[in-house]
């Protein structure tokens, strides 16, 4: 396990040792150049660090500013393809994702700058920001959802602090849409995760709002996302450098957002998390958990303060169990 934002360190510490980086690019323009188009990531520090460079060269990758630039010079080997893109459609969030994108929405002011990642949550919060003014992107990645907020001017990015005017990502997943739009377009910045995912430079833009997902959260706010249990289900990612970088900004707001209940009606609030279960995020970073039936801040808050919010936003079927179980110290 490692924080997103700290794998490019692997490679340039040589704590990972790369002898070939395969890496797809978008064709040279008429300098030479090409671009890593919808991922920058950790694949510049792969390409600087690796003995041997191996490229797709695909005229289907858009062409991104920001890091992402290589020579073709800089390739020992490319072979050209025309291959489609993975995309992720959007998406309807249902009732459920919609109320909990609600609750968010109404958190969030106006000169903001938002994180939030791929998934019918965040696609939910961007649908009803239409009336926003003057939002910011610094993430991780971003899809289609705000695409439509920048044609409309409600993310313009005038209000940031660092990278002012500019929306800045380390990957994109989206549709055609999204692929097309950032295409040669100046307004979206990829930068490499060591940038995106640094809490200081995070934090220096004014009211962060980061809009994260767990797999479960227990009564006093630890916040499993990377495992079921003992069963690895993803990678940490970064959202505990978005979370503490909310946190340290002014006016910041870290969030963590899931339903109540699993798909089988298992309460997500728990009195424990499962055995085995990873913690990436600390009960001391958790700000605000929401669900459909609301927010629960537990900033500041103690340990009998935070059940008393974290139980009021659980499914009404778990409530009294899952409050029971925690003072009996039993399993649930």
């Amino acid at each position: 396990p490692v924080f997103l934002g700290e794998l490019p360190l692997l490679f340039k510490k040589h704590i990972v040792k790369l002898d070939v980086a395969l890496v797809t690019v978008s064709p040279p323009d008429k300098h030479g150049y090409c671009s890593l188009g919808t991922t920058v990531a950790a694949t510049q520090a792969a390409i600087e660090n690796a003995k041997h460079v191996i490229a797709e060269i695909n005229p289907k990758m858009p062409r991104t500013h920001g890091d992402g630039i290589i020579h073709i010079s800089e390739l020992d080997a490319f072979v050209e393809v025309n291959r489609e893109l993975v995309s992720h459609e959007v998406v309807k969030p249902d009732p459920i994702e919609q109320k909990i994108g609600d609750y968010i929405a109404e958190m969030i002011e106006d000169g903001s700058t938002l994180q939030m990642g791929i998934g019918s949550i965040p696609d939910a919060v961007l649908t009803c920001l239409t009336n926003h003014k003057n939002l910011g992107i610094h993430t991780e990645m971003f899809s289609d959802g705000v695409v439509d907020l920048i044609l409309k001017d409600v993310i313009n990015c005038n209000n940031k602090k660092i990278n002012r005017g500019r929306a800045v990502a380390t990957f994109l997943m989206g549709s055609k849409k999204l692929y097309d739009y950032v295409d040669d377009n100046p307004f979206i910045e990829m930068k490499g995760a060591d940038y995106t995912n640094n809490v200081g430079i995070i934090s220096q833009n004014p009211k962060v709002v980061a809009i994260n997902s767990a797999i479960e959260v227990d009564l006093t706010g630890q916040v499993c996302a990377d495992s079921i249990g003992m069963r690895m289900y993803s990678g940490v990612g970064g959202q505990m450098d978005f979370i503490r970088g909310a946190s340290l900004s002014e006016g910041g707001k870290p969030i963590i957002a899931l339903p109540s209940v699993t798909k089988k009606g298992r309460s997500r609030i728990v009195p424990f998390l499962q055995p085995g279960a990873g913690v990436v995020t600390t009960r001391a970073h958790v700000h605000y958990v929401v669900t459909e039936y609301g927010v629960a801040n537990l900033y500041g808050k103690t340990i009998k303060q935070r059940i008393a919010e974290l139980v009021k936003i659980a499914h009404p079927d778990h409530r009294e169990v899952i409050e029971r179980s925690y003072y009996d110290k039993k399993i649930y």
